[in-house]
């Protein structure tokens, strides 16, 4: 009966977004089109297909720990990998609508069973991933534009994303099954683990718990409004039905993560830069860092999250900037903090969080299409969560028996190599100090290959 239950929401949901879907284009402009382009104008793509598979490799070398714990990356040496591949089907059946699909597949072997890090080394791995291959739907959605004029860009076809002529004012309404990263915090120069950064502090703010199941995705509605420079959007989605579980919790009235937006696009000197400001607040059934101290204080035993799960609220903010110096070189920075008292629920294990980077083009040493990426992160725990894992008590990620808290320190470089058309060759290198917030454990060097396809 569950099952029966699940697949009627998902289709009632996506029935809502097609509902809504209704043809932006005015009588007039209609009738003035013959017949045969009244569904889609003259240069705007009305479907497209692209396909991708990406292979990681990944490897850590024996490291310093005066202790290890249940979540604690291994002090041995270790090798891991995933592979996904990812079909992207996209139609627009009418002017200002368009609908998109992709099924993927993931394989994977994480390093130490996906724990021990709080920014963890390879944002392919999911939490379900294992050694067998498994084929899922990854995004079902729609999407309607309204065209409100003041000029027009063009945005060029690509996964996901149908090719034609926008107004730069415009509204945007997408429901349905995708991640909440494919529309929010969309830095140019670190947000795919496929094609620039792997660590998952890179792809998103680290400290953005957003809405989401084990695998990254989730069903929901977010609304943008471009006029010009700016935008805003917002968007609800839903939460997983427990803590980092796979299952969706369709009672969205109740539990929810919203997240809403503001983004300005500017320039300095001549080039061009963008400013984002995020903010998020998510409520599900989440157990508190003190809570579980005190009923473990009255009850005896370890503290434990998972018995004192109520409803609770979890939020926070960030601050993303992305400029290009010049055609070769961008800039990037990312700031971001929660307020720390409940569980990790649906993304990693990191309160506060401060990344910075470079991207350089390869143009200089004559390779157009090569890339270089070079990061900083440092991750930050709140005092609840530290006094938590001090007293013993495990997160989903971390949790080393006991803790000399530091915050958890990265570097990471990427050389990005084309091979030849449609593919790529990547060597990854981490060094990591404080792995989980642990000063009595690594430093760690995690090297890595990543393989990418696309056409």
């Amino acid at each position: 009966m569950r099952q029966f239950v699940l697949r009627y929401h998902q289709v009632f949901a996506l029935g809502l977004a097609l509902f809504m879907l209704v043809p932006a284009a005015p009588a007039e402009e209609l009738r003035t089109l013959p017949s045969a382009q009244r569904a889609v104008a003259p240069g705007i793509e009305s479907t497209n297909a692209y396909f991708q598979a990406t292979y990681i490799w990944q490897s850590h070398a024996p490291m310093r720990a005066l202790y290890t714990g249940p979540n604690s990356l291994s002090p041995n040496h270790e090798k891991g990998y995933s592979l996904s591949a990812t079909a992207y089907f996209g139609l627009r059946p009418w002017s200002g609508a368009e609908l998109y699909f992709n099924p993927e597949l993931i394989q994977a072997v994480s390093l130490s069973n996906l724990t021990g890090l709080g920014g963890l080394s390879n944002g392919e791995n999911q939490k379900t991933a294992g050694p067998t291959p498994t084929i899922y739907r990854a995004r079902l959605y729609a999407r309607q534009t309204w065209s409100l004029g003041g000029g027009t860009d063009r945005v060029e076809s690509s996964a996901n994303q149908l090719g034609g002529p926008v107004d730069k004012r415009r509204l945007v309404l997408t429901a349905g099954n995708l991640s909440v990263i494919d529309l929010f915090d969309a830095n140019s120069y670190s947000h795919d683990p496929r094609t620039q950064f792997l660590n998952w502090a890179q792809m998103t703010h680290g400290a953005f718990d957003f809405a989401a199941d084990a695998r990254g995705y989730s069903w929901g509605a977010a609304l943008e409004y471009y006029r010009d420079d700016w935008a805003i959007r917002f968007g609800r989605f839903l939460q997983p039905f427990q803590s980092n579980g796979l299952q969706l919790d369709y009672r969205i009235a109740g539990h929810h993560g919203d997240q809403v937006e503001l983004e300005h696009a500017h320039e300095i000197l001549g080039q061009p830069g963008k400013i984002r400001l995020l903010g998020f607040r998510n409520v599900a059934r989440m157990g508190g860092f003190r809570d579980a101290l005190d009923f473990a204080a009255v009850n005896g035993g370890t503290p434990d999250v998972a018995k004192v799960r109520k409803d609770q609220v979890k939020y926070g903010f960030g601050v993303d900037l992305e400029q290009k110096l010049n055609d070769d070189v961008g800039l990037l920075a990312r700031a971001s903090w929660n307020n720390g008292a409940v569980e990790t629920y649906a993304f990693t294990e990191i309160e506060r969080s401060v990344t910075g980077g470079v991207n350089v083009k390869g143009s200089r040493w004559g390779r157009p299409d090569d890339n270089v990426f070079l990061g900083v992160i440092r991750n930050g725990l709140s005092a609840a969560h530290r006094d938590y894992l001090a007293s013993g008590g495990l997160g989903f990620f971390i949790g080393d028996g006991r803790i000399n808290y530091r915050p958890e320190a990265i570097f990471e470089a990427a050389y990005v190599a084309k091979a030849f058309k449609g593919a790529w060759v990547t060597l990854d290198f981490q060094r990591i100090r404080n792995p989980a917030y642990n000063a009595d454990r690594g430093p760690v060097t995690i090297a890595g290959a990543r393989l990418h396809f696309e056409y």
